[in-house]
């Protein structure tokens, strides 16, 4: 018998027989001991438990969940270069633990792509599959909630028995140019996501509010996308460019921070030159260089009615599409335009 204290190197993982060989009692004994089940007197347990400790026993979990008709798994898929994605997925493992589920995370990255995350959490026999920010065609998500069933995050759905929760985004960036406007700025753009869920919202969101205002003809929306990358390219071309803004609307706030490094660069103030606004209010815009105005999607509440829509999808709830109302959160990369006071 090893010895208390002794835990067994060099060797495969401890198995439930492994302990009961050692304890000198019976496999079904181990497991009632380590399920916490009645059957087993106060003395047996604490001796077992010491053993198995001393052993360096682990419960396998993955095979536990196997063998219940229930997982009790909800799948979420995220983009790994996404600030805003990290912040939902924080506040996804407590909206889910507060309803007795855990959550299972498959990543998407540059070198994994996503029907890949997806097929990850399938073989972990996920109940279901919530996408943030998802990519995926049409007719790919279609295919995807024949198997399991589907809730779509900061992203519309279009396709029938998909569930969805996000922002009001043409709202959202309505609430950015508004807060420009008050500032005084006149010469507003929009660097733009490109093709990323929730880009045409926005784009369209930008193009009614500057309507609104009266500010059409001296408002711009440029092609960007949603990385640091994007916005500072997109800036880089408008500051050599007759007539250069003075109000930037970025498409989020990875894009945003791309733009506030270029104009750090090229010595612009920011923002007695030029205003710069982000959206998601990420952990990106309370950064230690700058705090960065955005505009806020509220992650703990989009992550809350997320897993209410997922859990309602398995209750053989009808999908549904929730929309939340973001909000302004103003800080130091927004002020008054040049030669201006705050309008109205």
């Amino acid at each position: 018998m090893t010895q208390p204290g002794t835990r067994r190197t060099g060797a495969a993982r401890p198995t439930l027989a492994d302990v009961a060989r050692e304890a000198g009692v019976s496999t079904a004994l181990v497991s009632i001991v380590m399920r916490g089940v009645p059957g087993a007197s106060d003395a047996t347990r604490t001796r077992v438990r010491a053993i198995a400790d001393d052993m360096g026993y682990v419960r396998d979990e993955r095979a536990r969940k196997l063998r219940q008709s229930s997982s009790r798994l909800i799948g979420v898929t995220f983009d790994l270069q996404q600030a805003f994605h990290g912040d939902l997925v924080e506040h996804l493992y407590g909206a889910a633990s507060a309803r007795g589920y855990d959550l299972a995370i498959s990543a998407v990255a540059p070198s994994r792509r996503e029907d890949v995350a997806i097929q990850a959490l399938l073989r972990e026999r996920c109940e279901v599959a919530v996408l943030l920010g998802s990519a995926l065609a049409d007719d790919e998500l279609a295919t995807t909630a024949d198997r399991v069933p589907l809730l779509l995050v900061a992203r519309r759905s279009e396709v029938a028995g998909v569930s969805s929760v996000h922002s009001d985004d043409a709202g959202g960036v309505a609430l950015a140019v508004d807060h420009l406007v008050a500032l005084g700025h006149r010469r507003l753009v929009h660097v733009d996501g490109g093709d990323a869920p929730g880009a045409d919202d926005r784009r369209r969101g930008f193009a009614l509010a500057v309507e609104r205002h009266g500010l059409g003809a001296d408002a711009r929306v440029v092609a960007g996308g949603p990385t640091e990358h994007d916005g500072s390219r997109a800036v880089e071309v408008l500051l050599d460019s007759p007539t250069t803004p003075t109000g930037v609307v970025a498409f989020n706030d990875r894009c945003a921070a791309g733009v506030l490094d270029l104009l750090v660069r090229r010595r612009v103030d920011v923002p007695a030159e030029v205003s710069v606004i982000g959206y998601d209010d990420s952990r990106l815009a309370v950064g230690p260089h700058a705090q960065m105005s955005t505009i806020s999607q509220n992650a703990a509440e989009m992550a809350e009615a997320a897993i209410d829509g997922a859990l309602d999808l398995l209750d053989g709830g009808a999908p549904r599409e929730v929309v939340l109302a973001p909000h302004l959160v103003a800080r130091s990369t927004t002020g008054p335009a040049s030669g201006t006071g705050p309008v109205g």
